[in-house]
C-alpha cells in the first residue's frame, strides 16, 4: 500500500512541477535541485522529507522533524532539542533593487535570477536566516536567500492553515536540515538550506511546485 501511495504521489508530483511554456526568457536554473545531487547520504536524507525526491521516498524512515513553535506576517520560529531557526521577511522596495526585464516580465533581480513568482514583481523577500545549535550561532550567508522571494509560511487546506516547514536532523546528527516549502500558484518552490558540523555546507532549491 506505501508503495502505491508513494507511486501515485511521485506521478502527481512530476505533473504538477511540469513547466509551462513562458513567452519570455527563464533564466532560473536546476543545478541546485534534488535531481542534481550525487548519490550518497544528503540525498538519501532529503528523499524522506522533501517533494523533490519523493520518487526515491520508497523505504526511506520517516526523519522526525521539529516544527514550527511560533510564526507572523514576517517571520517563523522552528525550535526544538537545542536548535532555534528564524526565518524572517520584509517587503520588498523596487526602487531599491535593479529590476531586469523581458518585455513586461521581471527576469532578474540585482542581476541575479529569483525564485516565487517569477515574472513578476515580488512583494517580500527573505532578509535574514538565524540559527543556533545548542547555543552556538552557526551563519546562513545572504546568498544562500538573498534571490528568494514572496515566502508564505503557511498554506490553506480546507480552510486550515498549515505549513510543512521545519527542521530535520541526520541519523548520525552531523547533518541539520532546515526546510521551508513555500505554496504560491504563481512559483511554489522548497528550499533545504544544509547543515553540517554547525557549518553551512550548500542548499537544495526546487521550484515550480503547484
Amino acid at each position: 500500500m506505501k508503495f502505491l501511495f508513494t507511486t501515485v504521489a511521485s506521478i502527481m508530483f512530476l505533473m504538477s512541477t511540469a513547466q509551462p511554456y513562458l513567452d519570455y526568457q527563464d533564466t532560473r536554473k536546476k543545478n541546485e535541485s534534488f535531481i542534481k545531487l550525487p548519490p550518497g547520504d544528503i540525498r538519501n536524507d532529503l528523499a524522506a522529507f522533501t517533494l523533490g525526491g519523493i520518487s526515491e521516498s520508497v523505504g526511506k524512515e520517516e526523519f522526525k522533524k521539529i516544527p514550527f513553535t511560533s510564526f507572523g506576517n514576517n517571520f517563523m520560529t522552528m525550535e526544538g532539542e537545542g536548535i532555534k531557526a528564524t526565518v524572517t521577511t520584509q517587503i520588498f522596495d523596487p526602487s531599491k533593487h535593479k529590476v531586469t526585464y523581458d518585455d513586461k516580465y521581471i527576469t532578474r533581480i540585482d542581476k541575479r535570477t529569483y525564485y516565487g513568482g517569477y515574472g513578476n514583481m515580488p512583494k517580500s523577500y527573505i532578509s535574514d536566516i538565524t540559527l543556533t545549535i545548542n547555543g552556538d550561532s552557526v551563519i546562513i550567508p545572504q546568498a544562500a536567500y538573498a534571490d528568494l522571494y514572496n515566502l508564505n509560511f503557511t498554506y490553506s487546506e480546507n480552510g486550515v492553515q498549515r505549513s510543512t516547514n521545519g527542521i530535520y536532523k541526520s541519523k548520525d546528527g552531523h547533518r541539520i536540515y532546515l526546510y521551508v516549502f513555500s505554496k504560491d500558484n504563481s512559483g511554489s518552490y522548497e528550499v533545504t538550506w544544509i547543515i553540517q558540523d554547525k557549518q553551512y555546507l550548500r542548499r537544495v532549491l526546487n521550484y515550480g511546485i503547484m
